[in-house]
């Protein structure tokens, strides 16, 4: 097995089951098809990693916002209680379009509760813990962006999902293999003893995951180049600029662990392969990735006997010139 081939196979592992790919999509155009019949609606938009692409196996939620027509609600978008107001409205219609008893568009889904910024709403048995939901969060859009509530801080705040986006899918552009190499990140991300947000892997790839060389050598550039900026001190924020820190309490000195440890496992692995000794490299890339990342096949028969390099020649003491 080479390197690639490792690669390939630990790229169907990472990658979500085609079938719930397929009907978290359905889900996700389930609640676009409701919300586009309101009145007051003027946009449903897809977004979260299945949107850009990015989501790995399993896939625990889908992401739609609710662009409502400010005219509409005029008291939207201020401090004070307009926030709960927003989610509850959103919630409400949940219910009213989709609600699994009387909904008037479809009967689906079985439970709707807000959370800070979003109703999370439940197709499934919410004590299934492999259920995954729709995310449904109502938005106003001004001054070419978002406003979303925040029920938290009793506010609104602006963000730019579609930013995101659209730098994701300018990379995949560039190369086909950068969304399913941020599907690898995230996994190794999930596999680490500290809590590290997928979203903070993403928008560190935008910045570290090269698009110019092949996927072992760009995931070894990304850990060199990441375990580098989180040891510097440096926090990991929203690429659009508007929401600060991803992730405020992450843990960056167990990261900056994390990160060292996979860089030292991904140089050794590219040196290996570099010597021509795909199954150390194959080992070293299980030690970055975990379990999951495929073993190298046992060899068989006798290993073949060292080369030994040829003795240096003589050398004589000859006139030079």
């Amino acid at each position: 097995m080479s390197v690639t081939d490792a690669f390939k196979t630990f790229q169907d592992v990472v990658n979500a089951d085609i079938t719930h790919v397929r009907e978290a999509r359905t889900r996700r155009d389930l609640f676009k098809g409701a919300f586009g019949t309101e009145d007051d609606v003027k946009e449903v938009i897809a977004s979260g990693s299945l949107a850009r692409g990015t989501h790995k196996d399993p896939i625990h939620d889908v992401d739609v916002i609710v662009v409502f027509d400010q005219d509409e609600h005029p008291e939207w978008g201020s401090p004070g209680s307009s926030a709960a107001d927003a989610l509850d409205h959103t919630r409400e219609r949940v219910n009213t379009l989709l609600g699994a008893t009387n909904g008037t568009y479809d009967q689906a889904v079985r439970l709707a509760r807000w959370r800070n910024h979003a109703v999370k709403c439940f197709l499934d048995d919410p004590d299934d813990p492999h259920a995954f939901t729709v995310d449904a969060m109502p938005a106003l859009r001004r001054d070419g962006r978002l406003l979303i509530p925040e029920a938290l801080s009793e506010d609104w705040v602006a963000c730019d999902p579609e930013f995101l986006i659209a730098e994701v899918a300018d990379r995949h552009a560039q190369w086909n293999k950068f969304a399913g190499t941020v599907r690898m990140l995230k996994w190794w991300a999930a596999e680490q003893d500290t809590k590290i947000k997928s979203l903070v892997m993403e928008v560190l790839a935008l910045d570290f995951l090269p698009t110019d060389v092949n996927q072992a050598a760009a995931i070894k550039q990304f850990f060199v180049s990441a375990c580098y900026h989180i040891e510097g001190g440096n926090d990991v924020a929203d690429p659009a600029g508007l929401c600060g820190p991803i992730q405020p309490d992450i843990d960056y000195d167990a990261f900056a662990d994390a990160l060292r440890s996979a860089r030292d496992n991904a140089i050794k692995a590219f040196q290996a392969q570099a010597n021509n000794d795909a199954a150390a490299a194959i080992n070293h890339w299980g030690e970055v990735f975990g379990d999951d990342f495929p073993k190298p096949p046992a060899s068989t028969g006798n290993p073949a006997p060292a080369v030994v390099p040829a003795a240096p020649r003589p050398v004589k003491d000859t006139p030079q010139g």
